[in-house]
Formats: structure tokens, C-alpha cells, sequence
């Protein structure tokens, strides 16, 4: 499995990211500094941070790549800036992958 998170310089948001795939994964996660809408466009960041698993957004809803902020909705529907602990695991078990910690 390969986990990338790709975002834009100083993402306020890609700690949270970060952190919450250390609670859910051992596996390696690589992290890309997208700078560019061309860039964006070429690795497929709909926003920063956006994961990445084996090249394909699992939370992927139609939105345009670019360099702008993403955030997410919760299980209740509120904006956050990550997705949640449970998100990410559903994400990665959807894949059919083993990498929980």
C-alpha cells in the first residue's frame, strides 16, 4: 500500500493528517509540496492536504485540483480540517489492505 499526502507550503492542516494516519496505519506515509495549479492538476491534490492511497483520493467529491485549503466533513457533517481517525480507517479498509497499527 502507499499513502501520500500532498499539500501546499505551511498547511495548517496537514499536521491533524498526519497525525491521525499515525493512530490508524504503520505503514509509511510520503508527503509531496505541491506549489503550483499545473502541479495540483498533475499529482491530483483536490486541495491541501489531500491523501492519497496507492495514487487515488478516497474521499474524492468532485472537487477541482488546485492549491486551496481543504477541508473535510465529519460523521455529523461539520467542516473539519482532517478527516476523522474512523474516516481514515474505512478509507484504508476499504482498499482491502492491511495496515492498521
Amino acid at each position: 500500500m502507499k499513502l501520500a499526502v500532498l499539500h501546499v507550503p505551511d498547511c495548517p492542516n496537514l499536521a491533524p493528517l498526519l497525525e491521525r494516519l499515525g493512530e490508524v496505519t504503520s505503514q509509511v506515509v510520503t508527503t509531496r509540496v505541491i506549489e503550483s495549479d499545473e502541479d495540483a492538476a498533475r499529482f491530483g491534490m483536490a486541495g491541501s492536504p489531500t491523501l492519497l492511497i496507492n495514487g487515488a483520493d478516497p474521499f474524492a467529491a468532485g472537487e477541482q485540483c488546485g492549491v486551496s485549503c481543504r477541508l473535510y466533513r465529519d460523521d455529523d457533517g461539520r467542516l473539519v480540517p482532517a478527516p476523522s481517525v474512523q474516516q481514515l480507517r474505512e478509507a484504508i479498509d476499504s482498499w482491502g489492505l492491511s495496515g492498521l497499527a
